[in-house]
């Protein structure tokens, strides 16, 4: 399995496997940063509008546009009122965004026009008739960044609001797009709330089950052990074609495991440390999927199953981890083969499954991030099996032998030297970030000067602060929206 991250929507996969897993690259099919949960039935959500936009804005010869898409909600807009924009990241747009989760909460406050721009190459926004690698050369985080450049600029006339405050709000990846575009374009941009932003690109990204292993050790003292011992089984299960028959039974997959296929087996010991990945990264936070039931389990339940003997050794438990994810996808069999993945990422269909951003998002973990979330450290229960190499080499299979370590070398130098990294010079933006967030290693934990403030939101997770309020959120998150409702209001003076 790839990389695991961003924009905090979980598709449905109905009854059938895919090569493609549903936690992959630090990614739930969708996107990282994901839809809110609403106990409200919102029939007059906003109709999608659409933006004649440069196929390349880095090229003056080429005048090619392409349609993409865009949500407005007027209704909490008054006279002089400033404009929010939340910016779109690696997964389709929703419009309950556009009436639902905490920026909205904001908008009331403020009297905003609240605005939702797609990413390109995400959802419906297609600059290109299709994927392939010729036409993704048009998807980057420069270019989206010029994109919302060129839309601000044109919704100003449209809106009148070339004298108002415009403020961006991104979660994840669009979280970095939008500290990367106060960064980029501060005159356009009076101020950014970047939840959960990594604005480091690292290649090696092990720190991730790092923070994974640290997460689960909150929860119980003895559930990484059981992680490690049952890690443990299915190394010396896979030394047997008995053991690999079990495996094969237990973990329910899809064909008889083959050991002597290496990268399947690498897949499959990657795609079990997402079970957990997922479920840590997204830990608690207020949210409710279209059609998912993942959305109440917690590091709880699977530490609770862990450290159920009654189930069975830690094998068994490891197994029924499994069996509980696979049962609220609706997944009959776990299909774990390495070449199937890479077909179904190589499809450069608009009509394929990768193209929910599966393709897009390995494009630009490819050649501009990196953030491999490898088995490279010690420090994690999940065992060593899937190392840098194994996502390195994925890059080359679904995109050609090009896109190899010296590419992506390049490209992940290039990224942190054009925006700065974690020692970006930058004012008026705010950078939350939940404790128990994996991605929270690779973003700002500490004030970068009085005007770019970082906020560390203890026991929350992934762009938890986004969502719209509970009665159940922790006291830490209450306080937090507290903060970012105060640095906002300072912009807006």
């Amino acid at each position: 399995m790839f990389i695991r991250i961003f924009i905090c929507l979980l598709a449905v996969f109905l009854g059938h496997a895919n090569g493609i897993s549903f936690f992959r690259n630090g990614r739930f099919r969708g996107g990282l940063h994901q839809q809110p949960a609403t106990n409200r039935n919102h029939r007059d959500l906003p109709q999608e509008q659409w933006f004649q936009q440069k196929l390349d804005h880095f090229n003056d010869a080429d005048t090619r546009t392409w349609k993409q898409r865009y949500f407005v909600n007027d209704s909490f807009y008054a006279a002089g009122g400033p404009v929010f924009v939340q910016i779109g990241g690696e997964g389709e747009a929703s419009p309950i965004w556009m009436v639902e989760g905490f920026w909205i909460n904001l908008a009331k406050e403020f009297d905003a026009l609240c605005i939702q721009v797609e990413h390109r190459y995400y959802g419906k926004s297609h600059p290109t008739d299709d994927l392939t690698v010729k036409n993704l050369q048009y998807l980057s985080s420069e270019q989206a960044l010029a994109d919302l450049a060129w839309f601000r600029s044109k919704m100003a006339e449209t809106f009148d609001a070339q004298h108002t405050k415009w403020i961006f709000f991104g979660g994840s990846y669009s979280g970095s797009l939008a500290a990367w575009m106060r960064l980029k374009y501060p005159h356009l941009v009076d101020g950014a709330v970047a939840s959960s932003a990594p604005l480091l690109a690292e290649i090696n990204f092990p720190t991730y089950l790092g923070v994974v292993q640290n997460s689960i050790a909150q929860v119980s003292n003895s559930c990484n052990s059981d992680i490690s011992e049952a890690v443990a089984q299915i190394d010396l299960a896979l030394t047997t074609k008995g053991g690999q028959k079990k495996l094969t039974e237990k973990f329910k997959l899809c064909s008889p495991l083959n050991v002597s296929t290496v990268d399947d087996v690498t897949n499959l010991y990657s795609i079990l440390a997402g079970n957990f990945e997922g479920i840590v990264q997204y830990n608690r936070d207020n949210r409710a999927f279209e059609g998912s039931t993942t959305a109440n389990i917690t590091i709880d339940t699977l530490c609770d199953i862990m450290n159920d003997e009654s189930i069975g050794d830690e094998l068994d438990r490891y197994a029924a981890v499994n069996s509980l994810l696979m049962a609220s996808y609706d997944q009959e069999c776990l299909d774990y083969e390495y070449r199937k993945m890479i077909g179904d990422l190589q499809n450069s269909s608009w009509a394929s499954e990768a193209s929910e951003g599966g393709r897009q998002w390995t494009y630009q973990t490819c050649t501009e991030f990196g953030f491999f979330q490898s088995s490279d450290s010690d420090d994690q229960p999940f065992g060593q099996k899937f190392p840098l190499s194994f996502f390195v080499k994925q890059c080359a299979d679904i995109f050609g032998p090009k896109f190899n370590y010296t590419l992506l070398d390049i490209g992940v130098n290039q990224t942190n030297v054009i925006y700065g990294e974690l020692g970006i010079q930058i004012t008026k933006v705010i950078f939350p970030n939940g404790s128990v967030d994996p991605w929270h290693a690779l973003g700002v934990l500490h004030d970068l000067n009085p005007e770019a403030k970082a906020l560390l939101i203890e026991g929350t997770a992934h762009c938890a602060d986004m969502y719209p309020e509970s009665p159940s959120d922790l006291p830490e998150l209450v306080k937090a929206r507290e903060v970012i409702k105060q640095e906002v209001q300072k912009w807006l003076s």
